[in-house]
């Protein structure tokens, strides 16, 4: 039997969302206003979604917190309900709770209470085989546990922990793991690879790597009997808004996804703010946020540990992105910390629809492979423009502070081979055409770095460079030195390279450039010919 609670009880019972049409009170109006003090572009004031007082519990639908009991019926028949009342909470106690996916719908608010774990099931069988967009392009892909389209008004907010089960799903690389680790993983079942080398969950999930011919979209399906035998590898992402309007994440924590954690595509005002989101650092495409053809973001105050790029712009791949034909744009992310993951704040390499208008500032970067991490390759098409960051400070990073690679080859840095390398670079320079990525107009200021492979790395294609990047005011210890490649308008004002092999500073196929005031490890001045 269902049970309304009164404004007052509910009041008290849980804080975090207010009632009356009033706005969560993690973050507000406020801190947000406060965001576009300094913005350097036209972007409009992203409002807090509100909802009405009507409030239940999941308890009141059946719901049982002892992590054994299936509670995905009553879950959904909670939100199903508020939504039709016009809108409200869903309240998540204490407790454990396992469950399949769950569906979001218009003005529905799930609020989780501290000591609340929602663990999604490992059985693969719960999550509907759905027609989804992974990697930039139109395939399928298993339901994800969290998901919504077309939605207006929705919120996932409190003290709760989102647990995706994710190692059920993932391959497991035997070099990522240690003995132990690898010993109890074959010891849960599942298959090898034929070298022995990669656990799968099936066979089916092995079956299908075969047929991706890029990246983790397999292809040549066309039968519900031949989708439904890889099921194992269609793995969802964890949280996924479609074309859903006013969304609110707050002081959450979502962690072991299946594939990526918070993938918010062709929606519009986004606000995640003070989120934890973890995945181990050997998952596989475990990355952060994939913020994907969304107009009006904002990413405040979150903390990133994953196993693939943290904070990541796309907006689709190849002729899918540029038939979908909407950018990214209007994207605020601030005063956020990043652990491990490929590059910490990252774009492409899906920006096939175009990415403009971003401004990133005061974030941190502890240990990750890339601090600032731009890349696309040749068949993308795009325009990425017009961004911003400034404020960024980076310790212990495995490769560059800063990257741009026009020549990415769908692995981590520093994970390419030699080889693999030199074979892209030396294929012949086609023309420019409407496959050609364009990367142009941003800005970098107080770009300060503590230990790197290399101090940066810019790698244009020679039919494209890359245009027009200014970089000033930046301290960056590494290894080796800055090296630039096919670029065109390049200014460097007042930075300092402090590296122990070879030059502090190369450029390769580079016009246009500008510099002023660049100084090696000795503070001294070194001469560049403009």
């Amino acid at each position: 039997m269902k049970k309304i609670f009164s404004v007052l009880f509910a009041g008290a019972l849980l804080t975090g969302c207010t009632t009356d049409k009033q706005t969560h009170e993690g973050i507000s109006q406020t801190d947000i206003n406060s965001l576009y003090q300094e913005l350097p572009f036209k972007m409009p004031v992203l409002q807090l979604p509100e909802f009405g007082s009507y409030r239940v519990s999941i308890t009141d639908y059946g719901a049982v917190p002892d992590g054994t009991t299936l509670n995905t019926e009553a879950i959904q028949t909670a939100i199903d309900d508020v939504s039709a009342q016009g809108g409200g909470y869903v309240d998540i106690p204490a407790g454990i709770w396992l469950t399949g996916p769950v569906v979001l719908k218009d003005n529905v608010c799930l609020h989780t209470a501290h000591n609340a774990l929602i663990q999604f099931t490992a059985d693969f069988y719960q999550y509907p085989i759905i027609d989804a967009s992974f990697e930039g392009v139109d395939t399928k892909r298993c339901q994800s546990p969290i998901s919504a389209n077309g939605a207006t008004n929705i919120a996932i907010t409190g003290q709760g922990v989102f647990n995706g089960t994710g190692d059920a799903w993932r391959p497991l690389k035997k070099s990522k793991a240690t003995a132990a680790q690898w010993k109890a993983k074959i010891a849960q079942g599942g298959v090898l690879s034929d070298d022995g080398n990669t656990w799968w969950p099936t066979e089916g999930a092995k079956y299908a790597q075969q047929f991706c011919r890029d990246q983790n979209v397999p292809e040549g399906f066309t039968t519900d009997e031949e989708w439904e035998y890889v099921r194992a590898f269609l793995r969802p992402v964890m949280v996924n808004f479609i074309k859903c309007k006013n969304i609110l994440l707050d002081g959450v924590t979502f962690e072991n996804s299946p594939a990526w954690n918070l993938h918010p595509l062709m929606c519009e005002n986004v606000i995640l703010n003070n989120l934890t989101v973890r995945n181990p650092w050997y998952s596989q495409n475990g990355d952060g946020v994939d913020v994907e053809s969304c107009k009006n973001t904002i990413i405040r105050n979150c903390s990133f540990d994953v196993g693939d790029d943290a904070i990541c712009m796309k907006s689709g791949k190849n002729e899918d992105g540029r038939k979908r034909a909407i950018p990214t744009e209007n994207v605020i992310v601030d005063g956020c910390t990043v652990y491990h993951g490929h590059g910490g704040f990252v774009v492409g390499s899906e920006m096939s629809g175009g990415i403009n208008n971003i401004y990133v500032t005061d974030c941190l970067f502890i240990g990750t492979d890339v601090g600032l991490r731009f890349k696309s390759t040749r068949g993308r098409g795009g325009i990425v423009e017009n961004i911003h960051i400034k404020n960024i400070n980076m310790a212990n990073i495995a490769t560059d502070p800063l990257l741009f690679d026009l020549f990415y080859g769908g692995k981590g840095a520093g994970e390419e081979t030699d080889e693999e390398i030199a074979a892209r670079a030396a294929a012949p320079v086609p023309e420019v055409t409407i496959e050609t990525p364009q990367f142009k107009d941003i800005y970098l200021e107080n770009i300060m770095c503590n230990g790197a492979k290399r101090a940066m790395y810019f790698n244009g294609l020679p039919e494209m460079k890359i245009k027009n990047v200014h970089i000033s005011n930046a301290v960056i210890k590494a290894q080796k030195g800055a090296e630039f490649r096919q670029t065109d308008g390049l200014t460097i004002n007042n930075i300092q390279i402090i590296n122990q092999e070879g030059e502090p500073v190369s450029f390769y196929e580079v016009i246009n450039l500008k510099t002023t005031n660049i100084l090696d490890a000795r503070d001294r001045i070194i001469a560049v010919n403009n």
